[in-house]
């Protein structure tokens, strides 16, 4: 077959780092097949260039400045159920793969991957597949085994979830209800039943958990 008669991969990278972003262009971009059509910062910058480009596959990392990764999954793929999304995160499986994959994600893959993995997963996941490594398999496959016994932070709903990171990251309660699209009132009930499901009374205790089992951006914790 003639390789140049087949359409390359189309590739979106969101990441807040532009370091990152050129070093996975970087990749990208050496391997045949294999086109990068953009970058972004943030979600805006995401739906501009896919308002702008045909995707076929878009690397997203969990930690972004406007809105969660995982917030922006549930958006994209309401927005675009076709499309296909590796979130490439610095947090373990075990904090995040399962949320993102129940929110639509293709691949769960960490920043210590190697370049070839990297591009195999690329590649699996523009065919329409899943891409699932050695390590997350592991993982999910604990998480399925030790359903029973999850962290107390594992238990909540994606929405609580986000709610703990940001009040952990010493967001206001206006902020919060802006960040998420809600009003102050119910960031207060979503507080309400974070408090009770985690067992913590003060917001400094619920810091202190998020803080201790990873929870935070490196930036945000040291800002706390």
């Amino acid at each position: 077959m003639d390789i140049s008669a087949v359409a390359p991969i189309r590739v979106l990278i969101a990441d807040d780092q532009r370091l990152v972003r050129r070093g996975l262009q970087h990749i990208l971009c050496a391997s045949p097949g294999i086109v990068v059509i953009g970058e972004a910062s943030d979600y805006v910058g995401i739906t501009q260039v896919l308002r702008e480009q045909p995707c076929d596959v878009l690397i997203l990392d969990i930690a972004m400045p406007d809105k969660d990764g995982i917030e922006i999954l549930h958006l994209l793929k309401k927005r675009e159920p076709m499309l296909r999304i590796m979130v490439l995160s610095s947090y373990g499986p075990e904090q995040f793969a399962v949320r993102a994959l129940k929110a639509g994600a293709a691949a769960y893959m960490t920043k210590d991957s190697t370049p070839d993995e990297l591009l195999e997963a690329v590649r699996v996941v523009a065919r329409g597949k899943k891409y699932i490594s050695q390590n997350l398999a592991e993982s999910l496959a604990n998480h399925v085994i030790h359903e029973d016994e999850l962290m107390p932070h594992q238990q909540l709903s994606n929405r609580e979830f986000q709610t703990v990171r940001m009040i952990a990251s010493g967001q206001t309660r206006t902020e919060i209800a802006k960040n998420l699209s809600i009003s102050p009132k119910t960031v207060s009930v979503y507080r309400s039943r974070v408090f009770e499901k985690m067992g913590v009374r003060t917001n400094a205790q619920l810091t202190h958990y998020a803080i201790k089992h990873g929870l935070l951006d490196s930036v945000s914790a040291w800002t706390i």
